[in-house]
């Protein structure tokens, strides 16, 4: 199998990384009493490697990133996001972990064959990974629409478009999410694919946004990320931050709405699949 070069993160973001990471941390505690049973020592290492070996091995198992896609991993990965904020570069507090990564971007890209969609919407583009994934499986006159806020790491993702055979598909629109998907359904237009990964805390209004207007076609698709938000959604909600109770609302919402039906996986940091059923 091909081997895959994986950018390092500067914490786990996910609940298989969170629970890795902690795991991890109890080996480690683990080999400072010898004394303890051999089967428990044992079993508390086995846990540990099953979890562990998760993540390498899906990367060892999906098909490669493009090289534009592994150079825009890399750059996005380098940059000093924490300085790029405190000194006004940035119009928000952005991390590299928000890159949507290889196994996402592939998880994407193959929803768009599947789909065979035409227009596709993203509501947060970050330095456009995802888009870029996305672009790379739409048809020669496929369109895909970036909303994005910060005009930084809007000109990282356009920088990368333009390296990549399949960055003019890509449109990047510059503006608060919701001002944008007040722009282009009042300029009527419709998307066969839309994904979500923005501002948690403005999810529900997107998801009703969509489905109130044109936005979505007749039988479209959503996908919408972080939604098992590092595990917070299904812990005790007195344990839950601002965008874990964000997220657990949406997931609620989406739940009891009549009009879609939805399957949330456990895709890094949960990846939710909406398909509209009624207008």
């Amino acid at each position: 199998m091909t081997n895959v070069i994986v950018q390092p993160t500067a914490r786990p973001v996910t609940p298989l990384g969170i629970l890795t990471k902690q795991l991890e941390a109890i080996v480690q505690e683990v080999k400072q009493h010898p004394d303890l049973p051999g089967e428990l020592i044992a079993n508390i290492h086995q846990a540990w490697r099953l979890a562990a070996g998760i993540d390498p091995y899906l990367e060892e198992c999906t098909t490669p990133e493009s090289p534009e896609l592994a150079a825009l991993a890399k750059t996005t990965a380098t940059e000093a996001w924490g300085e790029h904020f405190h000194g006004g570069t940035t119009v928000r507090p952005l991390e590299q972990e928000m890159l949507s990564g290889h196994i996402e971007g592939q998880t994407l890209k193959m929803f768009v064959h599947m789909t065979k969609a035409k227009k596709v919407l993203e509501i947060g583009m970050f330095t456009g990974y995802s888009a870029l994934a996305m672009a790379e499986a739409l048809p020669e006159d496929g369109l895909l629409v970036a909303c994005e806020v910060d005009p930084y790491a809007a000109e990282i993702g356009q920088k990368a478009f333009q390296q990549s055979p399949h960055g003019g598909k890509i449109r990047v629109e510059l503006d608060a999410a919701l001002a944008t998907l007040d722009k282009l359904a009042e300029a009527g237009e419709s998307f066969d694919l839309v994904f979500i990964d923005a501002d948690k805390k403005e999810y529900v209004a997107y998801f009703h946004k969509l489905l109130g207007s044109s936005l979505l076609a007749p039988d479209g698709f959503i996908c919408v990320d972080n939604t098992l938000l590092q595990g917070e959604v299904y812990l005790p909600a007195e344990e839950r931050s601002v965008n874990g109770e964000a997220i657990a609302q949406f997931n609620h919402t989406v739940a009891i709405d009549p009009r879609v039906e939805q399957v949330l996986l456990p895709l890094r940091d949960g990846l939710t699949i909406i398909r509209r059923i009624q207008p």
